[in-house]
């Protein structure tokens, strides 16, 4: 394939952002997409386009208009369907229009997982309507989390333990869905040790894995991550092993978040994302290279030589408490400062703030996964936002 290749990226929060620096690095030419102006991966872009990606019209005529050599998606509300038939005029879909369909909406891939390829999954249940939902957890048994099949970061994610709190579950998924899919899925609760996204990259020479990655959530959005995660090997086997069924049959280039519960030696399928995941941001100091430089080697066809892991490492992320359009940061020299490891910032850039949303990163490599935790967490309480009126 001849240099430069032309990227239509589809959505342009932080994880597009770090893509599109990656990706340039690499000579490709890269339009950024997003529904609102200034986004932050297009302030790093050759150009930009706004408009919804739930606008099949408009999703078609950028694409059409650029002519892109691949089309990346980076966010989960898009009109897959559009995706599938431009796939089929011979446009590059990536990792591929069947990853987007299947993984755009959660009851997709869990269809592909549980049905399918008859991997373990957590009982579960779909729901449409509020008698539904109590239908569903009457089905999974309380504890158990709603959540809408199409959402961003978590968000619409509720764990409920009592059947009175059902209908303000149901309220808080639907208010928060992405897409135009009034849809949620009652998922059993699942009692494990700790939770894990493995990193799996699918390439021309085949499936490759990034060591599993920790992480902890909090409203149903990560909070902190940590590689690699402690696991045993039979454990790494199993969902090496799963993670390989999927993105094989998903099809395409790229690289994958694929999310498991872990119990022991037990693992337990939960959640894909066909493309960088929040919680690979650890990798932007982990590895030698990150889950989007991986991401952009995948897609172009370029060599991956090993992965090495370059220390333990941990990330924490830094929110915003409120709304505003007029947004500064204070404390990075503090933050950077941080004793006990290597410490780097990654503010994003994004114009305006609200509560709880995700405006920077703090990373950290030190001896240990605890001690890269708390020195990254210790960074990122350094970090503070200026707001204006």
């Amino acid at each position: 394939m001849a240099f430069t290749a032309k990227i239509l990226l589809l959505g342009s929060g932080e994880l597009g952002r770090e893509f599109v620096i990656s990706a340039k690095r690499l000579g490709c030419h890269v339009v950024a997409c997003d529904s609102y102006a200034g986004a932050p991966a297009m302030q790093l872009a050759d150009a930009s386009e706004v408009f919804s990606m739930l606008d099949g019209a408009k999703l078609r005529a950028a694409i059409e208009r650029h002519q892109p050599d691949f089309v990346v998606p980076e966010v989960e509300a898009i009109r897959t369907e559009v995706l599938a038939e431009l796939e089929n005029e011979g446009v590059a879909i990536v990792p591929s229009a069947r990853a987007t369909v299947m993984t755009m909406n959660r009851d997709g891939i869990r269809e592909v997982a549980a049905v399918e390829l008859g991997l373990r999954t957590s009982r579960y249940r779909y729901a449409e309507t509020l008698d539904e939902v109590r239908a569903g957890a009457a089905h999974t048994g309380l504890p158990c989390v709603i959540k809408p099949v199409m959402s961003s970061s978590g968000k619409g994610q509720s764990t409920v333990r009592a059947d009175g709190e059902l209908e303000a579950a149901w309220n808080y998924a639907v208010a928060n869905m992405r897409g135009d899919r009034k849809r949620v899925i009652v998922e059993e609760f699942v009692a494990f040790d700790y939770e894990i996204t493995l990193l799996t990259i699918r390439t021309r020479d085949g499936v490759l894995f990034c060591p599993p990655i920790g992480h902890r959530q909090e409203r149903g959005d990560y909070q902190e991550s940590w590689q690699p995660a402690a696991m045993s090997p039979a454990a790494v086997d199993a969902a090496q092993d799963m993670a390989r069924k999927v993105v094989d049959d998903l099809g395409g280039y790229g690289l994958f978040g694929v999310e498991f519960f872990v119990k022991g030696d037990d693992v337990i399928f939960s959640e894909l994302s066909p493309r960088p995941h929040d919680t690979g941001m650890v990798t932007l100091i982990s590895q030698n290279l990150s889950e989007f430089d991986l991401h952009a080697r995948a897609i172009l066809g370029l060599p991956i030589p090993s992965i090495a892991l370059r220390g333990p490492s941990a990330s924490a992320v830094i929110l915003a408490d409120r709304s505003s359009e007029s947004l500064a940061y204070g404390g990075l020299a503090d933050a950077l400062a941080t004793p006990g490891g290597e410490i780097d910032v990654r503010i994003f850039g994004k114009p305006t703030s609200r509560p709880y949303r995700r405006m920077g990163v703090a990373l950290a490599r030190a001896d240990t996964t605890d001690a890269a935790r708390r020195i990254a967490a210790e960074a990122a309480a350094k970090i503070h936002i200026a707001y204006g009126e």
